[in-house]
């Protein structure tokens, strides 16, 4: 490949560009999430007592309910430029902008010789001025440190992958070439390690790549070499992670790799039941707001649930029925503020039985089209979950006499997530032929199968990709 890939005059001219439109977000489009002040108080609470837990009773209980490396990167933060909101904005951007290099870079391996410096240069303007990756940037939550630490593993991934001397059995290479290619392995595992230690779902990628190796070395005669990069991926993903399971081993009485799903604490219940019922209708991330994140803080109003909620007038006032008792614990936590809002095992044991008998109708609805719906709507939604609009079109006429900025703004990012896609698709095609296309497809398609199996359904479950 071409020493530099990319001109000074266009790596210079993107650096600004993009760290400007970061800026400008920061500015204009200032956003604090739900989960912001969770990882800032695991943070303040984990620099001040030493302890990774929260607050809480008058003590700080140690928990596993996040990962964390994203606390540990934001208590650096503050440790070397302050306690800001702007500074952790600035860090974040400037790291965003590595990861666009590196995605340019990644372009320039995957492309056809004469044109990686085109390859790259295209990569990086698009992803230094692409406007979803950017605005997250410039907000408290794991995105952008995940999405580097993804990329970089790609990218290593890749530069395996392409070399020669990876396709070559192991009887064929020296001593040196079996420890260069040994510690390539180690490193790409090593790199998932870190990324799983800001967002549990990364080992999906050595999953995905270890699909992708069992197919392409499926031979007999080759399956010492998948062993071996099996084996030193499996090592450096351990590596990060070993430290976090001895500590949960020692203070929580469980080696814990990764952090509860449901981001529960010991002894809390879990309305498994309940989110079992929602996965049978929900599909877009307006119902998240309305149903899932209102549940054991907020009264829950069966208006608020599409009518794809309930198959008939019966299973209907069943749901009523239930809502109804559980507001009524919502009311009398209203009156005694000490009492917590929790929904009750009975409960949620008859929305367990709902999504089983949903399940038993529908199977095909359940565990194709539901699931595919999810898929649709993370990937292709107008991403405007962190500007003040309403992200509506439908009816269309409506919404734009009443609101043309707001309509006029979701159109605009409903078509620019296409053309991503579009353009994405497009330079897939191009480098089928490459080694590494099978991993990164596959990591694509494990990826969104296992997203479309959580809770909610959230567009920035798939910045990442």
């Amino acid at each position: 490949m071409d020493i530099r890939p990319l001109s000074y005059k266009h790596l210079a001219a993107a650096i600004v560009a993009g760290l400007a439109l970061r800026w400008w977000f920061f500015v204009h489009y200032p956003f604090t999430a739900g989960d912001t002040a969770y990882y800032e108080a695991l943070a303040r609470d984990w620099y001040e007592f030493g302890v990774y837990g929260l607050f809480t009773y008058n003590q700080v209980m140690a928990m596993d309910v996040r990962m964390p490396g994203y606390p540990a990167f934001l208590n650096a933060v503050h440790a070397v430029f302050g306690h800001s909101g702007a500074t952790v904005a600035a860090v974040q951007s400037a790291l965003d902008m590595t990861t666009c290099i590196l995605a340019a870079l990644l372009a320039a391996r995957l492309a056809p010789v004469r044109f990686r410096t085109r390859a790259a240069t295209i990569t990086l303007w698009l992803t230094a001025l692409c406007p979803f990756t950017a605005h997250y940037s410039t907000v408290v939550l794991t995105e952008s440190l995940a999405t580097f630490l993804t990329t970089a593993a790609l990218f290593s991934l890749v530069c395996i992958l392409e070399d020669p001397r990876t396709g070559l059995p192991l009887h064929a290479l020296d001593r040196n070439d079996l420890l260069t290619q040994a510690s390539r392995w180690l490193l790409a595992g090593l790199l998932v390690g870190l990324g799983t230690l800001v967002r549990p779902e990364t080992p999906l990628l050595l999953i995905a790549a270890g699909i992708a190796l069992a197919i392409r070395w499926r031979q007999r005669t080759v399956w010492p070499k998948l062993a071996m990069a099996g084996s030193w991926m499996a090592v450096g993903l351990l590596l990060p992670l070993a430290p976090w399971a001895a500590r949960n081993a020692h203070t929580l009485g469980r080696a814990a790799f990764l952090s509860p799903r449901f981001a529960e604490t010991p002894g809390d219940f879990v309305p498994r039941g309940f989110h079992a019922w929602t996965r049978t209708w929900m599909v877009r991330y307006r119902d998240a707001y309305a149903v899932v994140w209102k549940l054991n803080q907020a009264p829950l109003n069966i208006a608020d649930m599409p009518a794809s909620a309930f198959d008939s007038a019966s299973e209907r006032a069943r749901v009523a029925a239930v809502l109804d008792r559980y507001n009524q614990l919502v009311g009398e936590s209203a009156r005694s503020p000490k009492k917590r809002i929790r929904m009750t095992p009975a409960m949620d044991h008859e929305f367990e039985l709902l999504a089983h008998e949903r399940a038993a109708r529908h199977p095909l609805r359940t565990h194709v089209f539901i699931p595919l719906s999810r898929a649709w709507f993370m990937w292709f939604t107008p991403r405007i979950e962190l500007l003040p609009y309403s992200g509506r079109l439908w009816p269309w006429r409506k919404y734009w006499e009443g609101n043309p900025t707001d309509f006029s703004f979701t159109v605009a990012y409903g078509f620019l997530g296409f053309a991503y896609v579009g353009l994405a698709v497009a330079g897939m095609w191009r480098c089928r032929s490459h080694p590494a296309f099978t991993v990164l497809l596959t990591w694509l398609i494990v990826r969104t199968v296992f997203l479309t199996q959580l809770q909610t359904v959230e567009p920035r479950y798939v910045i990442e990709c």
